[in-house]
């Protein structure tokens, strides 16, 4: 009998809870609501896309005035830092201002996940979805425009990993100085246009006067765009590097650049996030 008693005890207060299962049931969730969401699903899935033939034509001006410029593997890294910026950075940064004005992030607080686990959560499905799509454009690059292999691919999943790191953390700064979901296309706007002005996504930055270049490298999301380009192509248009090796030597500056706005973000993003609207 009282070898009995605590299976009987387990299966009535069910499984247990595990970081993972609080994870994937805040996606779950937040999945639900972004999939009712058109206005959200739209800037998601068609916005980025439709970008693309805008990005090509930027790109191919560019190529006339500066020769040997590689407008295809451009406009595939160029799309992917887009999609990087609209879904995970936009599409977060009006999911957090509407589960804080509804009271959600409040009320889950209350609950066994921490405040780590329901940001992370919130950013599930908008992450998914941004690595679905980014998939799918290199997978189209590589059939339809004939690109090859990327010549680094750790630096490459680096350069993701970086830039939705800072994208996230932005996403949760930016929303404590939005008030409703309607004014996110406002505050994101500031961003949204740095990314893809000044981090080499429209405008390369080898076309750009040097000084001018200087500054957009240090940008905040310079360094994780730059380092995608570097981790297919093998260069960041400052210089091409040479092997395996000389990759990792050329993205030192962008890993260590990246870095600190990592870090300054996840700061401004603990110090300011709200977890409910002030009236």
């Amino acid at each position: 009998m009282t070898t009995a008693a605590p299976t009987a005890t387990a299966a009535a207060t069910g499984p247990r809870s595990t970081v993972a299962r609080r994870l994937l049931a805040l996606g779950r969730a937040e999945a639900t609501l972004l999939l009712r969401n058109r206005s959200a699903l739209f800037t998601a899935l068609l916005l980025p896309l439709m970008l693309i033939g805008g990005r090509h034509g930027m790109l191919k001006q560019q190529a006339d005035s500066h020769p040997g410029l590689d407008v295809d593997s451009l406009l595939i890294t160029g799309t992917i830092g887009g999609i990087l910026a609209f879904v995970v950075y936009y599409n977060l940064t009006a999911a957090y201002v509407g589960r804080r004005n509804e009271l959600v992030l409040k009320r889950l607080r209350t609950g066994e996940a921490t405040d780590v686990e329901i940001l992370a959560g919130t950013a599930v499905p908008s992450v998914s979805l941004a690595l679905l799509m980014s998939g799918v454009v290199a997978a189209g690059g590589v059939a339809v425009l004939k690109l090859g292999a990327p010549v680094n691919p750790l630096l490459l999943a680096a350069g993701v990993l970086l830039s939705i790191g800072t994208m996230i953390a932005l996403a949760a700064l930016t929303s404590a100085f939005t008030k409703t979901v309607e004014t996110a296309g406002i505050t994101t706007l500031p961003v949204l246009l740095v990314s893809q002005f000044g981090s080499g996504l429209l405008i390369p930055l080898e076309t750009m006067p040097d000084r001018i270049a200087d500054v957009c490298r240090l940008l905040p999301t310079t360094p994780g765009f730059q380092l995608i380009r570097l981790g297919w192509t093998g260069s960041d248009g400052s210089a091409a590097a040479t092997g395996f090796g000389g990759t990792w030597a050329t993205a030192l500056p962008h890993l260590v650049t990246g870095a600190v706005w990592l870090g300054l973000a996840l700061w401004g993003a603990v110090r300011y996030f709200r977890w409910e609207s002030r009236r």
